[in-house]
């Protein structure tokens, strides 16, 4: 067969490094948003003068416009260029941080937090789709490595960083962003691809419309559920709003399938490659769930403080750090479903041996590592790499956007069902059944991921979309 792509000159190579560089910055802002915002809650509280309640709607309300930025935003890029809508996107977030720092109320505070969680929906998704355009796909694995090692980079670094502001105010942790934003817009409208308006390609507003009134609806419905189950209280509007998810969900199909341009292109579905894609992502999002668990698991079987449980997990984000790269090289060399399996393998037995041997101090560590490492290779560069094969340059940023909404509804889903076992089984045998019955969904992916294409298939699809392009 014959190479894919013409050897690169080191003038090529270089552009590609400056190009990955801007990502890298502008995912790690986001990142590390997530990673440093937690110290800033009790101070956060006290300043506002805030109940418990509404101090989880800082991660709420971030949480539901992130969700709902990422469809609409991953679109905008495909129809308007790279360049535009990832510095857009940089820009909402900085605005929002802006915001936040410099609110004189908890309600413009959310107001800022709902920018910056809707800016943040882009910035991933368009990073991997500015991959996508400027790397041959022999290289393609290895930076969507780099970038997903972002997010376990961003967890080690976040709890150091966000003390170290914290001794000036908590106002620099979103302070902080500004700089680093600036950097990247600039670097940003250099060296990234820029692309003209499609005008042959009306925008989706209908569509979207009905996506964000769904998306918006599940994910306050099922984060209510799961803090209820937790809580023992359930919001009242958590069932009705799932129920008007449900009701949209036929509509938004029907529209989208009579609209050429929608915002979810449903051909994608018809595609095997990418229904095996979609489930991977939600079954991974729901084993990803197990990290909110993990540190009550540790407090209840060792009778640590929740601080220790808390440095507990460090093996895992290091596994995450770890097993991105690690498997974005292995994707150029060795193809996607090697790489898939074994992640997948990873994440299986990991969840299996927490679940059996809970209260062992050892086979925790070990579930750690291999968990971290299963997550990072699955997480943090395959499924991406897979999206970026089957699609065409068109709909690069739209299909990253879809594969993002399948990992965060599994998160969401996962989230609300494991809440709800620990709650019925209570204590250490109830985390123990929730890590199973994941561990159960991960064995069941596992099997349906040897159903992935051959190194052989995969190049084969990958030259005709270049050539469709």
């Amino acid at each position: 067969m014959a190479s894919i792509s013409a050897a690169a000159t080191p003038i090529e190579d270089r552009k590609r490094n400056q190009i990955l560089l801007v990502l890298f910055i502008g995912v790690l802002m986001a990142a590390l948003d997530i990673a440093i915002v937690g110290p800033a809650l009790p101070a956060i509280k006290q300043a506002f003068n805030a109940d418990d309640r509404g101090l989880t709607w800082v991660f709420t309300i971030y949480v539901l416009l992130n969700l709902v930025g990422t469809p609409f935003i991953a679109r905008l890029s495909d129809l308007f260029g790279r360049r535009t809508i990832y510095t857009f996107s940089v820009s909402l977030f900085a605005i929002g941080s802006l915001l936040v720092a410099s609110a004189p109320s908890f309600t413009i505070l959310l107001i800022g937090r709902a920018i910056q969680g809707f800016g943040a929906g882009g910035i991933f998704p368009v990073a991997s789709a500015v991959i996508g355009d400027t790397f041959p796909p022999e290289k393609r694995g290895s930076a969507l490595g780099l970038i997903g090692a972002v997010f376990g980079i961003a967890f080690l670094l976040g709890p150091i960083l966000g003390g170290a502001l914290l001794l000036l105010s908590w106002h620099w942790l979103f302070l902080i962003n500004l700089p680093i934003a600036a950097i990247v817009i600039v670097l940003g409208l250099r060296t990234l691809p820029g692309r003209g308006a499609s005008a042959s390609q009306p925008f989706d507003w209908l569509g979207t419309l009905l996506l964000t009134v769904m998306l918006s609806a599940m994910a306050y419905g099922l984060t209510a559920l799961g803090q209820g189950v937790r809580a023992g209280a359930t919001d009242p509007l958590a069932w009705p709003l799932l129920v008007v998810a449900t009701i949209l969900l036929p509509i938004f199909i029907i529209v989208s399938r009579r609209n050429s341009h929608a915002v979810v292109n449903l051909r994608l579905f018809r595609n095997r490659q990418i229904v095996l894609v979609g489930a991977l992502a939600l079954g991974s999002g729901i084993c990803e769930a197990v990290i909110l668990f993990v540190p009550s698991l540790l407090v209840a079987a060792f009778a640590v403080t929740p601080a220790t449980a808390s440095f507990m997990l460090i093996p895992m984000v290091i596994g995450m750090a770890v097993g991105s790269p690690f498997s974005g090289r292995l994707l150029d060399t060795s193809g996607s479903r090697l790489v898939v399996l074994i992640g997948s393998v990873l994440l299986t037995a990991s969840l299996i041996i927490i679940g059996l041997f809970a209260t062992s101090l050892p086979f925790y560590y070990v579930f750690a590592i291999l968990f971290g490492i299963g997550i990072g290779v699955l997480l943090g560069a395959s499924l991406r790499y897979i999206m970026l094969n089957e699609v065409t340059g068109s709909e690069r940023a739209s299909a990253q956007g879809l594969l993002t909404i399948f990992i965060s509804i599994g998160q969401l889903v996962g989230a609300a069902l494991m809440g709800a076992v620990v709650a019925a089984r209570g204590g250490i045998d109830g985390y123990a059944a929730a890590f199973l019955a994941s561990g159960a969904v991960m064995l069941i992916l596992t099997i349906a991921s040897t159903q992935l294409k051959s190194r052989a298939a995969e190049l084969e699809t990958v030259q005709r979309n270049q050539v469709t392009a």
